[in-house]
């Protein structure tokens, strides 16, 4: 017998990634700014420059989303795409300073809404919300 959609793992997700995601997506309206390129600008501003199939994996995009959302965010100036120096078939991918802008003007927003989180929550169910949702994704 199926559990209650209010019980269900898949539809508790979707609807707690709904509400995570509704300030994240207010507070990037402003900036012209997707939550997918979000993403990818947190990821590279992390780790710095980063190959395309990595950079894909650490944003959770599908590679040939990446392919799409890179070209609108070089055509915006928020990313460089360059070929690799070893390997001219992969490309590397860098923020620029006007990508760099838009994670410093919403850090502290952001860091705010992590910290409604927390405090929701408390800062130990955070950790152990984070580690039990890793967990889920190492298979």
């Amino acid at each position: 017998m199926l559990p209650s959609t209010s019980r269900s793992l898949p539809i508790v997700l979707i609807r707690a990634r709904e509400n995570i995601m509704a300030p994240i997506r207010k507070m990037l309206a402003d900036s012209d700014i997707t939550e997918q390129q979000w993403r990818v600008l947190r990821v590279l501003a992390e780790f710095g420059p980063t190959d395309a199939s990595t950079l894909a994996d650490r944003a959770s995009l599908l590679f040939p989303s990446l392919t799409r959302i890179a070209q609108t965010m070089k055509t915006k100036g928020l990313i460089t795409q360059t070929a690799d120096q070893n390997d001219r078939r992969r490309q590397s991918i860098a923020i620029t300073p006007v990508g760099q802008a838009v994670i410093d003007r919403h850090a502290d927003e952001a860091a705010q809404i992590v910290a409604r989180y927390k405090e929701r929550l408390g800062g130990e169910k955070y950790e152990q919300l984070l580690d039990l949702l890793l967990l889920l994704d190492e298979g």
